[in-house]
């Protein structure tokens, strides 16, 4: 892999990250959101669904713009949305106009989901794309990790308005990034072919280091444009489904922590805001030494069999997690490892929609099971928001948030070899054609 091509795996790790620091603000910013504004536990799980609901609708709208447009142009667009997100959401004033911007940043944080999974996978050569995908995975619970200690800082001299006006900044500061440093992928213009698609093919493979082709290859009659209607044919239909239906369950579980860890810390140790935030900050370093491991375990284990033995860990976790905890050093510790678990269960099912679906509806599945799972993290916080104000207690509340990853795991064993793309390294049969000609195994 060229220099260019590792800077531009990174870019999508970093934005990955930025993608996990706005997701987690609400998380880190709710203590005091609920103190200064007599927030009870419903609303404020109503509040932290809100951006979660946006990623449904931008993962499914805008990830089908990564594979029409392409996928530097959407992640452009998306970094726009999310500033201004941002932006607007330091002003509000009341639940209502920070719920709509919290909508708003939620859209352009599931259209990057979508781009950047897609990005990450054919910027790599074939025997790196396992592990740029799990890079690009673990950049969600890395930018919790360095949000939480930026909270801390935060919150100490100001109030949680400052979150968000950071998050504004260091998002808009990534653009000109992106705009410099992230060329089209030669996947997208030999799959797309937009005009001058040879010479802008050639203008990348030499910005990448490669070599210049000749030809374009030849059109496939057999598939001319993918279109969101292609996942509800076979062979994608039933593939789609359990993805989805795995993702969706999954996502019950995995916000759990991530939405309702600070207001658990406060609630039950009596600790302050900046002090809670520590636990995130914990839950979201297991969770990145998690995706890390798991990237390097796929090349000696089967991904399907790891994702769900990770997805069984998760459940369990969330279960001990749910015991309660006697001090704030206990209680991280187990955030950690729980994470730890859920995040490489993530890694897992993105790793799988990437190799499964085709270059031509890479971006579309990747965004439908994306967009539809995310209704399960939409879900999440108002479920446990509801438990908690009906008085089930945390170890109850846990029990019934754990059956979400248990559910991931038992549909995932549904998910037969058969099922899957066409050939051994998850490619289908236009990305082996666009191979033939511009080499995007190397690339």
């Amino acid at each position: 892999m060229s220099p260019l091509q590792i800077v531009a795996v990174a870019l999508t790790v970093v934005l990955n990250a930025l993608d996990g620091f706005d997701v987690l603000s609400i998380s880190f910013a709710s203590p005091d959101i609920a103190k200064a504004w007599s927030v009870d536990k419903a609303a404020l799980g109503r509040l932290l669904s809100m951006e979660l609901i946006g990623m449904m609708v931008g993962s499914v709208l805008l990830g089908g713009l990564a594979d029409k447009l392409g996928r530097r142009p959407t992640i452009l667009g998306c970094l726009t949305i999310m500033a201004i997100g941002m932006a607007m959401a330091a002003q509000a004033h009341g639940l209502t106009d920070l719920s709509i911007w919290r909508l708003l940043t939620g859209v352009g944080i599931g259209g990057m989901l979508a781009a950047t999974n897609a990005a990450a996978a054919e910027f790599s050569n074939l025997k790196r794309r396992g592990l740029s995908l799990s890079l690009m995975a673990i950049g969600f619970p890395l930018g919790g990790v360095i949000g939480g200690q930026v909270v801390g800082a935060l919150l100490k001299g100001g109030d949680w308005r400052q979150i968000f006006v950071f998050g504004a900044i260091a998002t808009a500061s990534l653009v000109p990034v992106v705009w410099f440093f992230m060329p089209e992928t030669v996947t997208f213009l030999a799959q797309r072919r937009p005009a001058d698609a040879l010479g802008k093919i050639n203008r990348v493979l030499i910005r990448l280091g490669q070599r210049a082709i000749a030809a374009l290859p030849a059109a496939d009659p057999a598939t001319p444009t993918a279109t969101l209607s292609d996942l509800l044919k076979p062979p994608y239909l039933i593939l789609s489904i359990i993805l989805i239906t795995g993702y969706f369950a999954h996502m019950v579980s995995f916000y759990f922590l991530i939405k309702w860890a600070p207001k658990i810390a406060v609630d039950a140790l009596h600790v302050a805001p900046g002090m809670a935030a520590g636990v995130l900050t914990w839950a979201n370093l297991g969770g990145a030494v998690g995706g890390g491991i798991f990237g390097l375990l796929t090349a000696r284990f089967g991904l399907r069999g790891l994702t769900i033995v990770t997805l069984l860990g998760s459940s369990v976790m969330i279960a001990v997690y749910g015991l309660g905890q006697t001090s704030l050093t206990q209680m991280s510790l187990v955030a950690a490892a729980t994470q730890f678990f859920a995040n490489a269960g993530v890694v897992g099912l993105y790793s799988l929609a990437a190799r499964t679906y085709p270059p031509e509806l890479r971006g579309t599945g990747t965004g439908l099971m994306i967009g539809l799972g995310r209704g399960g993290a939409a879900v999440s916080p108002i479920l446990v928001g509801w438990l908690f104000q009906q008085h089930f207690g945390l170890a109850n509340t846990a029990l019934t948030v754990a059956a979400g990853s248990l559910v991931a795991a038992g549909i995932l064993a549904f998910l037969r070899p058969v099922s899957w793309a066409t050939t051994p390294t998850g490619e289908g049969r236009s990305s082996r054609i666009t191979s033939a000609a511009a080499q995007p195994d190397r690339v």
